[in-house]
């Protein structure tokens, strides 16, 4: 404790004593009083003037500057009156402090008097205060340090107090942040968003000016980006794991869609009761057991399969979500949306899918199989599936804009990626494997909402695609059964048989049903054969129009277009190369006739066969006709055609085979062995026509016979064939009466009169000319229409009679003496004369 200040007393009486021997020097200067200056007018205005100068100098408040400016800057000589006026100053104020002086000076000294006897008093005070000080310092020094213990103990529990509340303070932040710890460890990182936001906005703002929860807030930002970057690694791998995911997805859905599209066909099929049945007999007699590539694969039309599929229906059904785990994706989502940063996160996403896109649509190395496409359609519509769900349960992350634009994307692809590798794709029944893919294929994401009307115009593309493919398979089929057929009447032995052809083939002939067993029937075993290949063509092609949503009558339309192409192309075509071949003869095209008589007959109930299918009545205003009546007549009059051109191929053959001497003096008498061999082959190959319409044996024979009389008179005018003896003529006569009396004949019936016998009315004028040697008559009649030889142009003639000329010249020796072959010769040159100027009337009128 300190002690208390005394007095000073002492010192208070030296200064005392000083201050009056002041006073007391000052009083002897009063004594002698400073003579005053006398003032005039001008000083009295300096007076006034500096007054207020002094005034402001005196003044403590104002600046002096501004004053001591003004004195030295009025007037000239203002410094020097100035200080003269500021001495007369000093001295009036000396004046009166010595004149305050002298009034104090004795109450001063009486006051000092006292001082100084107070003075002992105040050094005996001193002491005895100084020894109380003394004694209270001794005292007070316990006490003193008793309070120091005590103070510093307050300070100490103060300390412990504010450590308490500072601690309980820092606690929840510690706590807050243990917390983060485990949540990042257990990588529950939404919730550590969470808990970092709470850390920022309220527990750390309370204890700031702590190093440690600087050192936190420097530290949450690291931890936000380090959970972005887990989040973020999360969702490459789950892009990693849904690429290898997607072709699962898309194989269940893709079942799922068939087996419910299998049970609505069964039921429609149940309700409407349109059902049908598919023939028994195929190409050989072998016994189809499918007639499209899919039959057994995807369980169409097919009661085993249904009971698989009703089987695998009572499974559980399984979906995207139960195969994958999209965690990853919601987490990231919230956790960028937390931080901010959801923009980014919706572009990074959608960059990467639209790639995984592009990778997905890329074909597959093994499109030209069923598994390689079945592979690349569950790819693409896994992928399609994981948008489709991703975009219902996120909000924003996807937008339908984003996924329509995707799917166009793929569409565009898809249909090119199926219309280049389907162009070489030449199997009917992997073309009909692909449409059912397709399909379901369709029908899958259609079911979530993506438009497939592209897929279905693709389809229709497919679809001619897939009849080409037919019919070139249909091709093989029927340059095989007309391999093997034999172009003979079907023989049958009994009634089983005859029913099993007329099952095959609609053949009614009341009089061949009359006949006793066994019997022919008119058309070979190819007849039946075609029928059936027609009508499982048709099947086939059905095949493909079914799930393909299009009405009944468009399905009819489709059947009954396809199958024209297939009976005015294919089989057309087939026809037309059957009739080409070398190798058939006259009997093979007489039964190709009569085969293609009967499948023309039989095209009406191949269209009653579509109308069964379809129920389309054929009397429908858009309804397709049959094209065979066409086409059937197309290939009989080919087959005609080659039936004249075979025929008259023989009978040149035949005449190569003539031999004769144009020189002979007289005939034989007989007719040429190889003229009667050539009629002998006419009437066989005829009397086979029988079975072949009336005008078409009629048109073969009439034009047979017009041939063999055209060949033989190009024999007798050969350029080559120089002369023609008379006996050589009449042996040629005998020929052409054997010619004519085939002719008369009647080989075929139906011809009226001697029509047949025309065909050798050119010949027969001719011989007749020469024969007789008519020449008056001829040189005379010519140009009548009555003329006995109205038949004989003057330059065949002409031709002919100069080959004789030629043979008269060699026998001019010996007939120079016989006056009648001298006649002779006359006659022929004046009758040559005459006919070469007909000709030459001729050549100058046309």
């Amino acid at each position: 404790m300190n002690s208390p200040q005394l007095y000073p007393t002492a010192q208070i009486s030296h200064h005392s004593l000083h201050k009056a021997r002041h006073c007391e020097m000052s009083s002897d200067r009063v004594e002698k009083p400073l003579p005053d200056i006398p003032e005039d007018d001008g000083s009295r205005d300096d007076e006034k003037c500096f007054g207020n100068v002094f005034a402001e100098l005196e003044s403590v408040d104002l600046p002096l500057g501004t004053t001591l400016r003004s004195v030295y800057d009025d007037q000239p000589n203002a410094h020097k009156r100035f200080m003269e006026k500021l001495e007369v100053r000093i001295r009036n104020h000396d004046r009166e402090i010595e004149k305050m002086c002298n009034f104090h000076h004795q109450g001063f000294v009486d006051a000092i008097t006292e001082l100084l006897k107070v003075r002992a008093d105040a050094e005996k005070l001193m002491g005895q205060v100084t020894d109380t000080n003394r004694r209270l310092q001794d005292a007070g020094r316990e006490v003193t340090a008793q309070t120091e213990e005590v103070i510093r103990c307050r300070i100490q529990q103060r300390n412990m107090t504010t450590t308490v509340e500072r601690l309980q303070l820092c606690i929840p932040v510690l706590e807050m942040y243990s917390k983060l710890k485990e949540q990042l460890e257990s990588k529950r990182y939404y919730a550590a968003l969470k808990t970092m936001e709470q850390l920022e906005k309220v527990y750390i703002p309370r204890v700031s000016r702590y190093r440690f929860c600087q050192i936190m807030a420097e530290n949450l930002p690291k931890l936000r980006e380090d959970i972005k970057d887990i989040s973020m690694s999360d969702l490459k791998d789950f892009l990693e794991s849904i690429r290898k995911h997607s072709d699962k997805i898309g194989e269940t859905a893709m079942k799922q869609a068939q087996q419910h599209r299998t049970f609505n066909s069964v039921v429609q099929k149940h309700d409407s009761g349109m059902g049908y049945t598919k023939p028994v007999y195929s190409l050989n007699g072998r016994t189809p057991t499918q007639h499209n590539g899919l039959a057994a694969e995807e369980g169409i039309d097919q009661p085993e399969e249904e009971g698989v599929e009703e089987d695998q229906s009572e499974e559980e059904v399984l979906t995207a979500q139960d195969l994958v785990d999209f965690s990853p994706v919601y987490r990231c989502l919230h956790i960028y949306t937390v931080l901010g940063d959801r923009e980014t996160f919706e572009n990074y996403y959608r960059k990467q899918r639209k790639k995984q896109a592009r990778l997905v649509l890329q074909p597959q190395s093994n499109m030209e199989t069923v598994e390689g496409y079945r592979r690349y359609f569950n790819q693409i519509v896994g992928f399609f599936l994981v948008e489709d769900h991703v975009l219902h349960s996120t909000q924003g992350l996807l937008t339908r804009a984003f996924t329509d634009e995707l799917w166009n994307m793929a569409l565009s692809k898809i249909t090119a990626v199926l219309r280049t590798h389907s162009s070489y794709c030449s199997d009917p029944d992997l073309v009909l494997q692909l449409k059912n893919l397709i399909v379901i294929f369709a029908d899958t994401l259609q079911g979530y909402g993506y438009p497939v009307n592209r897929l279905f115009d693709l389809l229709f593309e497919i679809r001619d695609q897939y009849n080409e493919t037919l019919l070139k398979k249909w091709a093989l089929v029927f340059r095989e059964i007309f391999e093997l057929d034999n172009y003979s009447p079907i023989p049958v032995e009994t009634e089983e048989e005859y029913k099993s052809v007329v099952s095959r083939f609609p053949f009614h002939d009341a009089e061949i049903e009359k006949q006793d067993f066994p019997k022919k029937l008119p058309m070979s075993q190819s007849v039946p054969q075609i029928y059936v290949q027609v009508k499982e063509f048709i099947y086939a092609s059905l095949k493909f129009s079914e799930s393909l949503h299009r009405s009944w009558t468009e399905i009819d339309d489709m059947l009954r277009k396809s199958t024209n192409l297939l009976l005015t192309r294919t089989l057309s075509g087939c026809l037309q190369h059957l009739t080409k071949k070398p190798h058939i003869g006259l009997t093979e095209l007489v039964q190709i006739i009569i085969n293609t008589t009967h499948l023309e007959q039989a095209c009406k109930y191949l269209e009653d066969f579509i109308t069964n299918i379809t129920n389309v009545s054929p009397e429908t205003v858009h309804t397709t006709r049959l094209y065979g009546l066409s086409t059937f007549k197309d290939a009989r009059h080919a087959a005609e055609g080659e039936i004249y051109t075979k025929l008259n191929q023989k009978i040149d053959e035949f005449i190569q085979l003539a031999d004769y001497d144009w020189g002979m003096p007289e005939s034989d008498g007989q007719a040429s062995g190889y003229l009667m061999d050539l009629i002998n082959f006419l009437r066989s190959t005829f009397q086979v026509f029988t079975h072949l319409p009336g005008k078409v044996a009629q048109t073969a024979c009439m034009s047979a016979c017009k041939h063999l009389s055209t060949s033989l008179m190009q024999m007798v005018l050969d350029s080559e064939l120089k002369q023609i003896s008379m006996g050589a003529v009449q042996q040629f006569n005998l020929d052409v009466i054997q010619c004519e009396l085939f002719a008369s004949s009647e080989p075929v019936p139906g011809f009226q009169g001697d029509t047949l016998q025309l065909a050798f009315i050119d010949l027969r004028q001719l011989l007749d000319l020469f024969m007789v040697w008519d020449w008056s008559t001829y040189l005379a009649d010519y140009g009548q229409p009555t003329s006995k030889y109205l038949r004989v142009n003057p330059s065949t003639a002409l031709a002919l009679l100069e080959k004789m000329k030629d043979t008269s010249k060699k026998n001019t020796i010996f007939s120079q003496f016989r006056k009648n072959d001298r006649d002779k010769q006359k006659l022929i040159e004046t009758v040559v004369k005459q006919l070469r100027s007909l000709v030459n009337g001729m050549s100058q009128h046309s």
